[in-house]
């Protein structure tokens, strides 16, 4: 085996992609920094203003993560009496629901993702091929 035959992994879209989404993660978060809401979190609070209350699994299907990477997320925003859990009378269902509290934190936080929702473009149009996709080439 030699290093030639990896040669073409170099350019992998997977990882090029996954570049990409920390540039896009990290402008996200610089914009909401001082709003008391990580960029991870306000998608949250907005899927359940516009849809909720929300089951576990469909929350994390509408997000597009994992239900265990959703539930992780989910702790620091209870801790914050931004959302409640509640569970149905058998305890198999979980239903996420915003309180008035997290609904006037993504209000407070919102100019701040209007921003940064408004100055992504050009941060996406600077990611050339060569910046996602280093090792191509």
């Amino acid at each position: 085996m030699t290093n030639e035959q990896f040669r073409d992994c170099a350019g992998c879209v997977c990882a090029g992609i996954r570049r990409a989404a920390r540039v896009v993660t990290r402008h996200y978060q610089r914009h909401m920094r001082g709003t008391g809401l990580r960029g991870t979190q306000f998608p949250i609070l907005v899927a359940l203003i516009n849809d909720g209350p929300l089951p576990v699994g469909r929350l994390a299907k509408r997000l597009g993560v994992e239900r265990t990477t959703l539930t992780r997320n989910l702790a620091p925003l209870v801790k914050k009496q931004w959302i409640r859990i509640s569970s149905e009378e058998d305890g198999r269902v979980h239903f996420i629901t915003i309180t008035a509290k997290g609904r006037n934190m993504a209000q407070a936080a919102l100019p701040a993702w209007r921003a940064a929702q408004a100055s992504v473009g050009p941060k996406l149009k600077e990611l050339r091929l060569a910046q996602l996709f280093p090792m191509a080439g």
